[in-house]
C-alpha cells in the first residue's frame, strides 16, 4: 500500500514533468506579442498602398498563424508519445508570427496618422 507521502511525492513528480514537457512546446500565435515595428517605415505609401500592404500583410499572417497552430497540435500529440515536443526538433514560426503583428500594427499605425479610410 501506497502512503500518502509517497503519494504526494509522485504527483509532485508528474506535474513538474509535465509542466517541463509542456513548457517546450510550440506557443499559440493568439498567444504571441508582436514585435515593435516603426510606423515611420510606411508614411511614405498612399493609403491605397496602406491597404494593399496590410491586406498583404495579414493574408501572410493568417498563413503562418496556421502553420504555428499545426506546431503546436503536433506538440500537444507527440508529447504524450516520446515526452518531446516535435516543435524542439523541428522548429516552430514564432519569429515570423511575431513579425508579421508588428507589421500590421505598424501600417495600421499609419494608416490612422494619414487618416486613410
Amino acid at each position: 500500500m501506497y502512503t500518502v507521502k509517497t503519494l504526494k511525492k509522485v504527483i509532485l513528480i508528474a506535474t513538474v514533468s509535465a509542466t517541463v514537457v509542456l513548457a517546450g512546446c510550440a506557443t499559440r500565435p493568439e498567444s504571441i506579442s508582436a514585435s515593435t515595428i516603426a510606423y515611420e517605415k510606411y508614411m511614405n505609401l498612399t493609403c491605397n498602398q496602406l491597404a494593399v500592404a496590410r491586406s498583404d500583410a495579414r493574408t501572410d499572417l493568417v498563413e503562418v498563424s496556421n502553420k504555428q497552430n499545426t506546431k503546436a497540435n503536433w506538440d500537444f500529440a507527440t508529447v504524450f508519445f516520446v515526452l518531446i515536443p516535435a516543435s524542439q526538433i523541428s522548429g516552430d514560426y514564432e519569429a515570423e508570427v511575431v513579425k508579421l503583428k508588428g507589421t500590421v500594427e505598424a501600417i495600421e499605425t499609419a494608416q490612422i496618422i494619414k487618416k486613410c479610410e
